[in-house]
């Protein structure tokens, strides 16, 4: 079966879910765990589509300093036309649109007239290994449909970009930069070590889309995704009550960012009283190589495999296991869902099962998805592959949300500041991420209390090219297994 025939099958992801599995992707790939050097992480999705993706790509960059932060072009707020429905707090557009569904209206919301709400961004690229311009583009593209579309609370945005280059020094760089500005919030791509005192020394709040590195739980921060604790716990949980296992054999690749899943793995499972081996491999394996790590894995014939493998060792090791004739079923992340993937394997994947994926039919966030990345990618609309975004889509999803909370606050007559936003976002229990599928909880664990989520779905693959849901695992929370 071709890509487009498994799309139309049914195969697609919700924006909320598939950020989960992009956290644990973005972790494995940022710290070296890519197969063959490639950077690409499976994408965020909101529905499914039956269009290939065009080869266009985006608008080149220019190469970073390798040791000075880069300020990119600041995204200044489009001049606004009169509106006659543009969101100003307590209004009755906010309000009847926040009665609907505040997560799809931003269609019939008129451009902002506000003041302008700057934002500064850090994200690192440029650097082998640790280039992500794909997320910067995805936040400044969701930007511009946002100063179209109501902006932020009736605000305009002003995006203000500062690049570092996976080195603690150009993050703290662009933390003096972007404060000296007087952002109002500052967003975290891919930072792998934030100035959070600088941030706090100027009152910004600092909003991102993952926690990458162990201090990142609790920093004076707020993370819309949970990562590795969060996604490998969840794992655990779906080990001891969905499969019943009471042993499991994993296999990973033995550099720093499998090594991370692997600890935080295997400490969930010893809190779920689990037992486990591992067998570790290169970042690339021949087919004979994919073979016998899983033999090994499954020597002692345990009751379920996880496999922390990513890109081609997703394929290595389901080619592996289906022509070893293993039966044992297996857990992965998300990333061994994508449509690379299982356009290669067919349904040698039968029996694999993926953290963070959940499938779901076209909806109005996937045309709002797609409206907002054409012009990113140089593409029509319907020709956007929702499947294909990469790390971009976490940004997208983080900067939707924000503008969802801040229209929140306008609706409900209050003002609309970064600082406002935050303090809803880490003060309540009853908002969820764009499109709202995944409950936002800031700080439900007490160890971890810069993370706001905690609930994944799990789906199967089912012969014949569907991912799908699995019954009973729409929502696995990972809480009861955090180590």
């Amino acid at each position: 079966m071709g890509a487009a025939a498994r799309r139309s099958a049914g195969r697609a992801r919700t924006i909320g879910a598939g950020a989960t599995a992009l956290a644990l992707a973005m972790i494995v790939v940022a710290c070296g765990g890519d197969d063959e050097g490639d950077s690409t992480a499976p994408a965020v999705t909101a529905g499914d589509t039956t269009a290939e993706t065009s080869a266009a790509t985006a608008p080149e960059q220019s190469e970073p300093s390798a040791s000075e932060p880069t300020a990119d072009t600041t995204t200044e707020p489009t001049e606004p036309t009169e509106p006659t429905d543009s969101i100003d707090a307590g209004s009755d557009t906010t309000a009847s649109a926040a009665a609907e569904d505040p997560n799809v209206v931003f269609p019939d919301l008129a451009p902002p007239t506000g003041d302008p709400m700057v934002l500064g961004l850090v994200n690192t690229e440029g650097t082998p290994g640790l280039d992500f311009p794909d997320i910067r583009l995805a936040i400044a593209g969701a930007i511009d449909y946002l100063n179209e579309h109501g902006g932020i609370g009736g605000r305009p945005i002003q995006l203000e970009s500062c690049t570092a280059n996976g080195s603690p020094e150009t993050s703290q760089a662009c933390a003096q930069e972007l404060t000296g500005k007087g952002v109002e919030m500052v967003l975290l791509g891919l930072d792998l070590f934030p100035d959070y005192a600088t941030y706090t020394a100027a009152g910004v709040p600092v909003v991102g889309m993952l926690p990458i590195l162990p201090g990142d739980y609790s920093a004076n921060a707020l993370f819309l995704t949970g990562g590795n604790a969060t996604v490998m716990a969840a794992a655990a949980g779906v080990a001891k009550e969905h499969f019943a296992a009471a042993t499991v054999g994993i296999v990973s690749a033995d550099n720093p960012g499998a090594n991370s899943s692997l600890a935080a793995l295997t400490a969930a499972l010893d809190k779920a009283g689990v037992a486990h081996t591992s067998v570790k491999g290169g970042d690339n394996e021949t087919d004979a190589g994919y073979q016998g790590l899983m033999r090994e894995a499954a020597a002692g014939d345990p009751d379920l495999l996880v496999s922390l493998y990513s890109d081609a060792g997703c394929i290595g090791t389901m080619r592996g296991r289906a022509a070893l004739g293993i039966d044992i079923p297996v857990i992965t992340t998300g990333i061994c869902s994508s449509a690379e993937v299982l356009d290669q394997v067919g349904d040698d994947a039968v029996g694999w099962n993926f953290i963070g994926v959940a499938t779901q039919e076209d909806t109005p966030s996937l045309a709002i998805l797609q409206e907002i990345m054409a012009p990113v990618l140089g593409v029509e609309p319907s020709e956007v592959d929702s499947t294909a975004l990469g790390l971009g889509g976490l940004g997208l999803t983080m900067v939707l949300s924000i503008a969802v909370f801040g229209n929140q606050l306008a609706a409900d007559g209050s003002d609309v500041s970064g600082q406002a936003i935050y303090d809803l976002l880490g003060a309540s229990d009853e908002l969820t991420s764009w499109p709202g599928d995944a409950p936002i909880d800031c700080g439900a664990a007490p160890a971890y209390p810069a993370v706001c989520a905690f609930i994944f779905p799990f789906a199967e693959y089912v012969a014949g090219g569907d991912v799908r849901t699995i019954p009973g695992l729409e929502a696995v929370s990972a809480l009861e297994y955090l180590p």
